[in-house]
Order: structure tokens, then C-alpha cells, then sequence
């Protein structure tokens, strides 16, 4: 939304509100937002630690409610928000194309490794690695709100076969005639591709791990397009470097921007983003148009 605020200072202009616009790149810290809230009125918040702290610090001064830019809430305390009177929400059904796009992007490149390719060909080379095909073979998907419904449709094209695993999720007829249902982990063996578009909770959290990597096939593609905490990194790094998983391709991290001494940095066989997977100027403008709306909505500028 920063990227292209201009477009939308007309609207805060219109009510007669001064738009606080502060630099940064990816999160501002607990302290900084600290500094910074007791001074507004509402609060668009993006991937920074929402917490009681934080809200606290606002009710204090001047703020009145927040909205949670996105679909994602697990840094945003919601009970806090209760107790103190200030209501929030987020954007949700904003993402679903776009992040489903690029997990079945990341399907496709590790499965051709096109990414090994890219590098060779820039290095001088002409590398030819052998891929896998993708009709017949099976996607373990994690999830099946909003992005994940989109990942499967899509991979669902490709001919891939897909075993959903979501204890919460509604689906349709023609969901059950298309889609296979589990209960995590059963028949995760059975899965070439394990691709993880879920909620972060509680219950989530290093949901991928050590002992759930044991019970995948050897030579499994994993693709995190959610929150870096679902996968327990270290698990991970771990069986990459053993051969039990083939590659990898993340757009999260269990720390975001990944650090320069990650043992994931050396190993060849990733495909790295930088929790971009919504990041679309048609998606941006939506998710954006509809963050405004609701905080309006919440201070009554109508």
C-alpha cells in the first residue's frame, strides 16, 4: 500500500484526515509504533507486531481503531483490541488468485527446476537438468481457505493430484468430487508436492517438522506460501541437506528479511521470495481500497 499511497491521498483528503506515512520497508518495531500511535486517530497495520503493548500505547492517546491490511492476523492481538474497546478487522478474500499464482508457480519451477537453469545460464553455462512431470503426481495442500481453494483449482489443472488437509474448512460437492480429504498427517507419504497456504495459530505452528518430514516420501518438493512459522526451519534445513527433501521453494520465513547467516542461503536447491505473494498492483489497490472503506467505517467518516 506504501508503494502507492499517492494514489490514494485523495481519499483521506476528502474526509479532511492527515496521512501519517511512516519509512519502512517490511515492519516497524514494538517501540516505534509506540512512538507513533498515540498521535492518530486509526491504523492501518501491515506485518508489524500488533500487540497489547502497541494498542495500549494508542488508546492512551488518540487512537480509535485499526484495520489489518491483508489477509493474515496472527500479529495482531484481537483479544487485546477487545479488552481495550478498540475495534479492528482485516481484509480477508483479497489474496486467493494471487498467492495461489505463485504456489503453483513455485509448483512448476521446483518440479522443472527452472530456477537451476535461470542461474546456469547467467553463470556461462547450459545446464539440462531432468524434471518431473506433473500429471499423476500428488499435492499434500495445507489449508483450504481462500488461497488455498485458488492453489488447488489451479494445480488441479496441471492433472496433480490433490489431498487437502483442513480440519475448519467448508467445501462444496464439487470440491469432494474433485479434491481427496485427510486428516494431517495421514497419507502425507503418499505426496510429491507438500504446499502450505494456512492460517498461522497455535495449532500451525512448526505444524512441518521434524517428525512429519520423516513420515513424507524421500525426494518431496515443499512450498511455503503462508507464514515462515508453519515450517520448522531448522527440520527443514535439515533434510534438505540429507536428500529427504528435494528442494524447496519459500516466499516466508520463520525471520523476515532473512538473515545473511541463514543456513538456507547455501543451499542450492531453494527458491527464495520475500513475502510477496500478494504483492499484484490490481490486488494491492483492492486489498487497499477495502482497508480504507472499513476504517472510515469504524471512525464514521461516511
Amino acid at each position: 500500500m506504501l508503494r502507492l499511497i499517492d494514489e490514494f491521498r485523495p481519499d483521506f483528503e476528502a474526509k479532511g484526515i492527515e496521512l501519517v506515512t511512516p519509512n519502512v520497508v517490511q515492519t516497524l518495531t514494538e517501540e516505534e509504533l509506540i512512538g507513533i500511535l498515540p498521535d492518530v486517530d486509526g491504523w492501518i497495520i501491515g506485518d508489524d507486531p500488533a500487540t497489547e503493548q502497541v494498542f495500549k500505547a494508542g488508546k492512551n492517546g488518540s487512537l480509535k481503531a485499526a484495520v489489518k491490511w491483508g489477509v493474515g492476523v496472527d500479529n495482531v492481538d484481537f483479544e487485546a483490541c477487545k479488552r481495550l474497546g478498540i475495534p479492528v478487522t482485516n481484509t480477508p478474500l483479497m489474496f486467493g488468485e494471487e498467492v495461489g499464482s505463485l504456489a503453483a508457480h513455485y509448483v512448476i519451477g521446483l518440479a522443472r527446476q527452472t530456477f537451476l537453469i535461470d542461474r546456469g545460464v547467467r553463470a556461462g553455462q547450459w545446464p539440462k537438468p531432468a524434471g518431473i512431470s506433473l500429471l499423476g503426481r500428488t499435492v499434500a495442500l495445507i489449508g483450504f481457505g481462500d488461497i488455498g481453494k485458488s492453489t488447488a483449482r489451479m494445480l488441479h489443472a496441471f492433472g496433480l493430484d490433490i489431498n487437502v488437509y483442513d480440519p475448519i474448512a467448508t467445501r462444496t460437492d464439487e470440491d469432494e468430487m474433485r479434491y481427496r480429504f485427510y486428516s494431517f498427517p495421514n497419507l502425507l507419504e503418499s505426496a510429491d508436492f507438500v504446499v502450505v497456504t494456512c492460517s498461522l495459530t497455535p495449532a500451525t505452528k512448526h505444524l512441518i517438522n521434524a517428525e512429519t518430514i520423516a513420515q513424507m516420501k524421500d525426494g518431496v518438493r515443499v512450498v511455503n506460501v503462508s507464514r515462515g512459522a508453519i515450517i520448522h526451519e531448522a527440520a527443514l534445513i535439515a533434510a534438505l541437506n540429507a536428500g529427504k527433501v528435494h528442494s524447496a521453494a519459500l516466499d516466508v520465513f520463520e525471520q523476515e528479511p532473512l538473515p545473511l547467516d541463514s543456513p538456507l542461503r547455501r543451499l542450492e536447491r531453494c527458491i527464495f521470495g520475500t513475502h510477496n505473494g500478494s504483492n499484484t498492483v490490481d490486488a494491492v489497490r483492492r486489498a487497499s481500497q477495502q482497508a480504507i472503506k472499513y476504517l472510515f467505517g469504524f471512525l464514521e467518516l461516511h
